[in-house]
């Protein structure tokens, strides 16, 4: 009588004690604020150091393409060859037909500093996740993978930045 009545106790007991790790998920306590903040600014120190590398090139004329993986409309996803002479924008085309694209759907990367400007908009909004590559020859990134809010679908963004051509 007295053995259902302590496996019962030690089953309970057992359950209880596993309870605050059974009720979360391992990537939820992998990668909690305290965590991610330090994420963050390690992110941010790679950030200003590859920043400062790009400008000290003094790099103004160039090409890339650019691809942008996101729940959005087609035209918006590219891959598309974006064009920069004196540090502006002179075009962006369909690497798929050749012929210009809405210039609107890409405004926020077309140029180098631009996609500086994104990792530090994700740095700045404590982003749930953000994964960056750096180009090691000249600095600018070539993989930026950001999801703001673990709990929204589809806001994620992922630019892939290839091709990448200094015009002289």
């Amino acid at each position: 009588m007295r053995l259902p009545i302590i496996i019962s106790a030690g089953l309970l007991l057992s359950f209880g004690l596993n309870l605050p790790v059974m009720s979360k998920s391992p990537i939820e306590i992998a990668e909690s604020p305290a965590s991610n903040n330090l994420n963050l600014k390690r992110l941010e120190k790679r950030l200003e150091f590859n920043r400062r590398f790009w400008n000290r090139q003094n790099i103004s004329n160039y090409d890339y393409t650019l691809s942008n993986s996101c729940f959005c409309i087609a035209d918006a996803r590219g891959p598309v060859v974006i064009k920069v002479r004196n540090g502006q924008t002179t075009s962006i085309t369909s690497v798929a037909t050749g012929k210009p694209v809405n210039p609107e759907f890409f405004q926020n990367y077309n140029t180098i500093p631009k996609l500086f400007d994104v990792i530090q908009d994700a740095i700045n909004r404590q982003a749930f996740s953000l994964n960056v590559r750096y180009s090691a020859r000249f600095g600018y990134p070539t993989q930026i993978d950001i999801d703001y809010n673990s709990q929204i679908a589809d806001e994620e963004k992922y630019l892939t930045i290839e091709k990448f051509q200094e015009i002289q």
